[in-house]
């Protein structure tokens, strides 16, 4: 690689927006803001860099990490989600505010991973966070603020996949699985490796029909009448509490009148170890990685010294492009209202002109040197300007 490669060229898995789609970027992202204000959540912002051990015991894998060395020596690292660093926020700053906290963000995050199409190390998210309200209608808020968020997009095909982290550790609990395997189990179910999984199953001492219902799990996939089988799945108050969960969460969307954009999939256990119930994903045809997820996560909080019930999900909005994109739709392009032209002795009046548009709420470019009259009809037509005022 010769010196003019290393200037020019972005490090792997990051990449320059130009002016598209840096527009396209920012239509989203403020689409998204005012759609969150209008549900009650209030935007907070939080550093890009994190001490280590904020972000490092809530992931499944720490190589994930951009790792620095900060002052004194200190290990930091980028932000490789949101949801940790707002309850960090939220355990030290706003402890003391009325509950439930509503709150959203977006900003850009990083992990250390194989790019490919719509993934990068570096991408953005827009999300919100509840934190203080242990009730089903929490969660089905956030649910239906997720379908709103998408359908908003301009994205119309897609599906919430709903699962229940509660249930899962109910039926392990069960079966008396002991950490490691468990841990395992739950790896392999996350990566969608049903071979790992039957391999770590079949190792297990128990009976083959034991073992056949927990190679089931992943493969529980349906509508609300998925919720009857689950009930007859092997008895526990805890399972039975956690179907019951999910029915009522469903129950809350019916009246958002969002019913028909979820399904349940026991498969769905997302790849943060915080989440404690339900959990959720949402998925478009021929993508093959979510638009956007989030659940439950109750003892995040406890871990800060301020122990609170949350629920919240994040959207990645590259994602949300990629699918609009592929669904045929596209995001408004910004336009130009004027093009001012100008002769040899007209510049102050085309710049008075300019202003005067500006102030009316028009989008207007000003020439940077005078032109004939011909010229600046061409200048408009490349610059894509709507109109073109000239002055002599």
């Amino acid at each position: 690689m010769n010196s003019e490669q290393l200037i020019l060229e972005t490090p792997y898995g990051t990449r320059d927006l130009l002016p598209a789609d840096a527009a396209a970027m920012r239509h989203m992202e403020n689409m998204l803001s005012s759609l969150f204000l209008c549900w009650g959540y209030h935007e907070v912002v939080t550093p890009t860099i994190e001490h280590l051990e904020t972000l490092a015991p809530r992931m499944q894998d720490e190589n994930s990490l951009f790792m620095l060395l900060g002052n004194k020596n200190k290990l930091l690292a980028l932000r490789n989600e949101m949801t940790t660093p707002i309850a960090r926020l939220v355990s030290s700053r706003l402890k003391d505010d009325p509950r439930p906290l509503k709150l959203s963000y977006i900003g850009n995050v990083f992990r250390m991973e194989q790019t490919q199409m719509g993934r990068q190390c570096e991408f953005h998210q827009a999300g919100v966070e509840v934190m203080g309200s242990d009730s089903p209608a929490s969660d089905a808020e956030i649910i239906a603020l997720a379908i709103e968020a998408i359908l908003k997009s301009g994205i119309k095909d897609f599906q919430i996949h709903m699962g229940q982290i509660a249930f899962l550790d109910a039926v392990l609990s069960y079966f008396e699985i002991e950490d490691v395997q468990r841990k395992a189990l739950k790896s392999a179910i996350e990566c969608h490796d049903i071979v790992l999984m039957d391999r770590i199953v079949d190792a297990l001492p128990l009976s083959e029909q034991d073992k056949l219902a927990i190679k089931q799990l992943p493969l529980l996939n349906g509508k609300e009448d998925l919720l009857q089988k689950l009930y007859d799945f092997p008895r526990s108050e805890q399972s039975h509490s956690a179907i019951d969960n999910l029915e009522e969460i469903y129950r809350i969307l019916k009246s958002y009148g969002f019913s028909d954009y979820v399904r349940f999939d026991l498969g769905i256990i997302r790849d943060f170890n915080y989440y404690t119930g339900m959990v959720f994903e949402g998925y478009a045809p021929g993508l093959g990685f979510p638009l956007c997820g989030g659940g439950r996560y109750d003892r995040l909080l406890t871990e800060y010294g301020h122990p609170m019930p949350a629920t919240g999900f994040a959207l990645g909005i590259e994602r949300l492009l990629l699918t609009l994109e592929r669904q045929g739709g596209r995001v408004p392009s910004p336009s130009k209202n004027f093009y001012i032209g100008y002769g040899e002795s007209a510049i102050g009046s085309a710049i008075q002109r300019a202003s005067e548009l500006r102030h009316a709420g028009n989008t207007v470019e000003l020439g940077l040197r005078s032109q004939s009259y011909e010229k600046a009809e061409s200048s408009r037509v490349e610059r894509g300007c709507e109109q073109l005022e000239y002055f002599e």
